[in-house]
């Protein structure tokens, strides 16, 4: 009598251990590739996307748009992993007509896209177990042509 009744709990035991493994979803897993991150609805600059989850600095942030011309630096904050967020922009910023020119990485990583009239710089930091993600955008530099006769 007792080994069934030991062999009913174990078994029980068993089956909750099997079912509670079974709901774990798998972003909380620690092994597999990293879940895909999504867009922001609402944007600061409607062409310079933002992962969901991530919230505005806005104290440590400013940005300046009129007709011609925009300019910013914007701070967010908000969980991920630095891989995900790096691929996130890969993936993201070409569908906003903005071109990847590299990536720089050295414990932070900054990534460079440009476009017709304007650069994006947009870096990432480790923060513990969040990361910063600061994006910079401005116009080019007109670099003068070599036709161009400087100006005295």
């Amino acid at each position: 009598m007792v080994k069934k009744i030991f062999l009913l709990a174990f078994s029980c035991f068993c089956v909750l251990v099997f079912l509670g493994c079974a709901a774990i979803s798998k972003k909380d897993r620690p092994h597999g590739p990293p879940a895909l991150l999504e867009p922001q609805a609402i944007l600061k600059f409607g062409d310079v996307p933002v992962p969901v989850g991530f919230k505005l600095l806005s104290g440590n942030s400013y940005a300046f748009e009129n007709a011609g011309l925009r300019v910013g630096v914007l701070r967010y904050q908000g969980k991920a992993e630095p891989e995900q967020v790096l691929t996130f922009y890969k993936e993201q910023m070409p569908m906003y007509n903005w071109n990847l020119l590299n990536i720089v990485e050295y414990g932070d990583r900054m990534m460079n896209f440009d476009r017709d009239t304007e650069t994006c710089i947009i870096s990432l930091s480790p923060k513990g177990k969040s990361i910063a993600i600061t994006i910079s955008i401005g116009p080019k530099s007109q670099i003068p042509k070599k036709s161009d006769k400087p100006v005295k």
